[in-house]
Order: C-alpha cells, then sequence, then structure tokens
C-alpha cells in the first residue's frame, strides 16, 4: 500500500479512537454507557443497526457468497429486511413500553421481568458467549482483510491490530461512541462503494461481456439456491432481530417507541437490497477478476488456491488507485468495526448487568459501576480476539454464534412477550435444551435431515421442551 494510502488509514483510525476519547469524558453512568442516555435520533440508531447487523462481517461475507454463487447470495440479507420489519411491528411496541416503565439496559432483564432471575441469568450467559462468538468474527473479518491490503502483515498481526483498535475505543467510549461512530462508519461504507468499489471493479474486470463470457448464467440468477439455503438463512437470521442484546440496546437508546420503528425501518432498507447487492456484485467481480489471473501475481494462480472471501479484498488492492485504495480500506475497516463494537458493548453489558450484577452493583458508585463496565469490555475483547486467533472463515463464526443464541432464546421470549403466567422452569429448560442441542450438533458435525441447519433442531427441541414442561406445571397446580 502506497505512503498516502497509509496516511488516509492512519488518520480515519485516529479519529475513530478520537471519538471514543471524546465520549470518554461525557459518560457519567451505566444508562450513558449503555444505551446513550436514551435520546439518540431514529437516524443515528438506524444506521447504527444496519451497520452492525451487515458490518464488516457480512460484506466480507457476502463478498465470499459472490464469488461462489453470485447474485443469489443477496437473498441472505433479504432475511435481514424481513427480521428488521418484523420486529417494528410485533416487538418494538412491547419492548419501548417496557424500557420506558423498567430503565431497562439489557435483553436478559426482560427475562427477569417475566420470569426470574435464573432464567435471566442464564440469559445472560447465552447472550455473552454468542457476542463474543460474534466479535470474533468481526475481527477475523477485519484481519483477513488487512492481510489482503498490506503485503507485508501476516493474519496473526493483523488480528491484534483489528482487535486493539476495536477494544480500545469501544471500551472507552461506550454506547455514543458507538452509535455515533457507527454513521460515520456507514457513510463512508456506503459511499466508498456506490462511488469507488463498484464502478471501479465493474471497469477492471471488462464490464458486463466479460462477466457472461467468465461465469456460468447461473452466477448472474437470482435462483441459484436451494430451498433449504433460504429456510436456513431465515431461520437463522430473522429470529435474531428478536434476540439479539445489540437491538434491544438501541431500542432502549431511542427516545420514543415511534423513533424506533423509524430506526428498524431505516435499516431493513438499507439491509435490502442497497447493501446485499453491494456486496455481492463485489464478489461477483473478484470471481471474474480471479478467473482472468487477476491475482497471480500476489500468488494465487488459480481459483481453488484462494479463499472465497479473500477475493473482495484482493480486487480492491488490485483495482483501486493511491488514495482510493486507503479510502476503500477504511470504509470497510469502518464495517468490520461497527460491529465489533457494538458486540463488545452488548457481551459486557450481559456480564455486568445479567451475570454479576449482584457482584459488581452493591454499595457502588455510579462512577465505580461505569469504571467496571469497561473493564468487562476490555476482558470480553481480549477473549474474542484470542477466539479469532482459532477460527478460519468469517460467514461460518458469525451463523455458528447466532444458531447458539436463537436456538436458546428465541421460544422463551416469544412466550414471555405473548403469553402470560408462563413457567420459569419451562423457560430455563428450554433454553439450555436449545442451545445444548444446536451446540453438540455444530460441535460433532452431524449430518441433518432436509440438509437444514444445527439451530433449526435446536429451536424445535427448545419449542418442545417449553411447551412439555409448561403444561406438566400447569396440570400440577
Amino acid at each position: 500500500m502506497h505512503a498516502i494510502d497509509l496516511v488516509i488509514f492512519a488518520v480515519y483510525m485516529l479519529l475513530m479512537l478520537g471519538v471514543g476519547f471524546f465520549f470518554l469524558k461525557k459518560n457519567k453512568n451505566t444508562d450513558d454507557y449503555y444505551v446513550g442516555g436514551r435520546t439518540m435520533s431514529p437516524w443515528h440508531v438506524g444506521l447504527s443497526v444496519v451497520a452492525t447487523d451487515v458490518g464488516g462481517g457480512f460484506s466480507i461475507g457476502l463478498g465470499g457468497l459472490g464469488f461462489t454463487m453470485g447474485i443469489s447470495g443477496s437473498w441472505m440479507l433479504f432475511t435481514g429486511l424481513i427480521g428488521a420489519w418484523l420486529a417494528a411491528v410485533v416487538l418494538i411496541p412491547k419492548v419501548s413500553k417496557l424500557s420506558q416503565d423498567l430503565n431497562l439496559l439489557t435483553f436478559p432483564q426482560i427475562f427477569g421481568h417475566h420470569y426470574n432471575k435464573h432464567v435471566a441469568l442464564l440469559a445472560g450467559i447465552i447472550s455473552a458467549i454468542g457476542y463474543l462468538g460474534f466479535t470474533s468474527s468481526q475481527i477475523l473479518a477485519g484481519a483477513k482483510l488487512a492481510s489482503a491490503s498490506f503485503v507485508e502483515l501476516d493474519m496473526n498481526m493483523a488480528l491484534i491490530i483489528m482487535g486493539v483498535i476495536a477494544i480500545v475505543y469501544t471500551v472507552m467510549g461506550g454506547m455514543k461512541a458507538v452509535i455515533y461512530t457507527d454513521t460515520i462508519q456507514w457513510i463512508i461504507l456506503m459511499s466508498g462503494l456506490v462511488f469507488i468499489g463498484l464502478p471501479l471493479g465493474y471497469t477492471a474486470i471488462g464490464g458486463y461481456g466479460a462477466i457472461e463470457q467468465t461465469l456460468s448464467a447461473d452466477y448472474l440468477s437470482m435462483t441459484n439456491l436451494s430451498w433449504q439455503t433460504f429456510v436456513n438463512w431465515g431461520i437463522t437470521i430473522i429470529p435474531i432481530w428478536f434476540v439479539g442484546m445489540t437491538l434491544y440496546q438501541r431500542i432502549y437508546s431511542c427516545k420514543s417507541e415511534k423513533d424506533a420503528k423509524k430506526a428498524w425501518f431505516i435499516a431493513g432498507l438499507f439491509e435490502w437490497p442497497i447493501m446485499a447487492f453491494m456486496g455481492v456484485l463485489l464478489g461477483l467481480f473478484a470471481r471474474v477478476g480471479a478467473e482472468q489471473g487477476m491475482f497471480e501475481h500476489l500468488g494465487y494462480e488459480t481459483v481453488a488456491s484462494l479463499d472465497a472471501e479473500m477475493g473482495l479484498p484482493l480486487l480492491l488492492r488490485t483495482v483501486l488507485p493511491v488514495g482510493l485504495m486507503g479510502l476503500m480500506m477504511s470504509a470497510y475497516f469502518s464495517a468490520i468495526m461497527s460491529t465489533a463494537d457494538s458486540c463488545l458493548m452488548a457481551a459486557s453489558g450481559n456480564l455486568l448487568t445479567d451475570v454479576f450484577g449482584k457482584y459488581f452493583h452493591v454499595n457502588k458508585s455510579d462512577k465505580s459501576i461505569l469504571r467496571t463496565s469497561q473493564v468487562l469490555t476490555l476482558v470480553v475483547g481480549v477473549a474474542a480476539l484470542i477466539l479469532a486467533t482459532y477460527m478460519k472463515n468469517v460467514l461460518e463464526l458469525m451463523l455458528y454464534s447466532y444458531a447458539f443464541m436463537v436456538s436458546g432464546l428465541f421460544v422463551p421470549i416469544l412466550v414471555a412477550l405473548f403469553i402470560k403466567n408462563s413457567s420459569s422452569l419451562a423457560a430455563f429448560s428450554a433454553m439450555l435444551t436449545g442451545g445444548v442441542v444446536t451446540l453438540v450438533l455444530i460441535l460433532t458435525s452431524t449430518e441433518l435431515p432436509f440438509d437444514l441447519d444445527a439451530n433449526i433442531y435446536g429451536i424445535a427441541a427448545s419449542a418442545l421442551v417449553f411447551f412439555t414442561v409448561n403444561t406438566v406445571r400447569k396440570n400440577r397446580r
């Protein structure tokens, strides 16, 4: 990378750290740190939601899908639009009212309100583990991008650099820093993709004619996927809008129910079609470039030798001129950090409030609790960085993290919000069953009927256990 690009990139990173330092002095208590003082505007929150949900992991992951299957990969984020709009209509009216009444800080506190403290504790543990994995996926995405962009940088060093930057400004600034930097980062990413990445990538590979000559027609078809794949994406991604701690924190940070709904509608539209097609098209361009031998000088002589998720960053590194390379890299690192910071906040919030709350909150001042929050955020960040060193595939790690959270939390939260007087034992048993079933199926690589994902069976097991235990408890009364 040229010195000019390095300067642009370094200035951007310093600006992000500056935002964190600015809000370090502004945060007075845990309300400020975890939910932005409950005063955030819908546009800031909406852009933060989509930046967090799509982020760098899905950006790099979508590039990988475009590389392997073409524009049909965009259907993955169509499930994000469905989830966002469903949550706006069904979930937000109930959660926003609860937040105002109870001053909620975390998602598992809802379980404590509807069930009991043991259920809330387990929900906090499941959520914290899930977001630990999700944070790792973002750090890994950043490392892949960095190692493809900087010739001298190996993957492990890239992991350390990306992890340290994301962790430091999140620890300092809390939710306000996260939401404001998300807004900045999303604007940079969208501008970079629209005005730099897509047109230069399209021109470099030779335009539409080159795409038609190089790839099969399947790559330009919207039906180049199986129904099982679409169902797996839907069952994994749609429910996360109902169990995602990062999303609940943003509902709590809005001034009103109306503002929260507006933010979710904004987020859905940015997910699909805008971001979905941008990501897969860049991945498709990278596939054409790889087939043409564009990356041979970088050591990738065949398509088979190239990790699909590395195609997009290699394309950008190859086609972008001096100056624009620094801007585009800043755009993608923006997306990655916008998700990593939110996941860090979610996991540390779970630990502080839901898992260790009774130890950290007793006879402590707001300032002391705030410092504890920052220490926990640092600990979670370091753990996520260590986990990232053992993983290889960004999208796989993200979907595994989603699957674990969804299978454990989805059924109990729906019952809590829409069915009265349900058993706490039923909720606890269902959460434990769903999470364990999914985890065991994933870790053992069990072949499942109909090629459906493990979390579908985890959700089914969770529902079966919940309603069985709940029925038995009612019959005993």
